[in-house]
């Protein structure tokens, strides 16, 4: 061996240091991890399934949709929170949509093109849906009546506006401010450049919203399985009247599922969906 060149000496080493780290890491340290996982934690270990009538309908750690085939919310079960992992709620694509702030402009779909709604169109839109399914108002901040960002694109972009648009309301759409700064405000136009104007987002008149933000928002991993103590609550007087039960059996529930804060102080009590639904279920 001491007669091999040094450079040959050098990979013979490293090949035996990635055999035996190999061997050690990638085979003896996973073997003994799941062993004394499936021993002590066996449930845990093996995805923490929930089953129902012998079947598996479920993880505990995974939110899934409470929806029909057409996407329609079922009102007997409490909905979950958005998701933006893959087609909602898909373990190989967890993600968050990526999206930030200030993203407030859509791109209105023209002819033979498809368009984008931006993040604030996105709540705006959950918030108005899931205060028609509640019963409640789905206003929010920077949220126009028919559900998309209130957001103006105003010419030139300084000194005194001569033209401003809606640019999140596709025409022939009423805008939802007649008028900005004297300037009468047009409907978008699919297609056409808006991005020599100045964004100006309109908070308008909405107060505190009445839909929680975990109901318009997706988690960052998009696999959330728990909501808000909050927004369990708004959803309780639904699935109490589509079951026909007392709106206090339907708030017990929401109690005895509802999970503390982490350690004792991190994060917010918080609800797991599916629990609760199959807890609804068994009666």
């Amino acid at each position: 061996m001491e007669r091999l060149p040094s450079w040959i000496r050098q990979h013979l080493a490293a090949l035996r240091a990635l055999a035996v780290l190999t061997a050690v890491l990638g085979v003896a340290y996973p073997l003994v991890t799941t062993g004394v996982a499936q021993a002590v934690l066996p449930a845990k270990a093996g995805g923490s399934l929930v089953e129902k009538d012998g079947r598996v309908v479920g993880s505990a750690l995974i939110g899934q949709s409470f929806t029909d085939a057409s996407g329609v919310p079922i009102g007997k079960y409490f909905q979950s929170r958005p998701s933006a992992a893959g087609d909602g709620y898909d373990p190989l694509a967890s993600a968050a949509s990526n999206l930030g702030p200030e993203d407030v402009l859509d791109t209105l779909p023209a002819a033979g093109q498809e368009g984008r709604q931006s993040l604030l169109t996105r709540v705006c839109a959950r918030s108005k849906a899931v205060g028609e399914l509640e019963g409640v108002s789905g206003a929010r901040p920077y949220c126009t009546p028919d559900g998309v960002g209130a957001v103006l694109k105003v010419f030139p972009a300084v000194g005194t506006p001569v033209r401003a648009v809606s640019v999140n309301q596709a025409c022939p759409a009423q805008p939802f401010l007649a008028v900005y700064q004297g300037v009468r405000v047009e409907c978008g136009r699919p297609g056409e450049d808006y991005t020599a104007g100045r964004t100006v987002p309109v908070r308008g008149t909405a107060g505190t919203p009445a839909v929680p933000a975990d109901a318009v928002t997706a988690s960052g991993s998009g696999l959330d399985p728990h909501i808000s103590v909050a927004y369990a609550e708004l959803q309780a007087p639904r699935v109490a009247r589509e079951r026909g039960l007392a709106a206090g059996r339907v708030r017990d529930l929401i109690g005895e599922h509802t999970t503390g804060r982490a350690l004792g102080f991190m994060g917010r009590p918080a609800v797991n969906v599916l629990e609760l639904n199959l807890a609804l279920d068994r009666g």
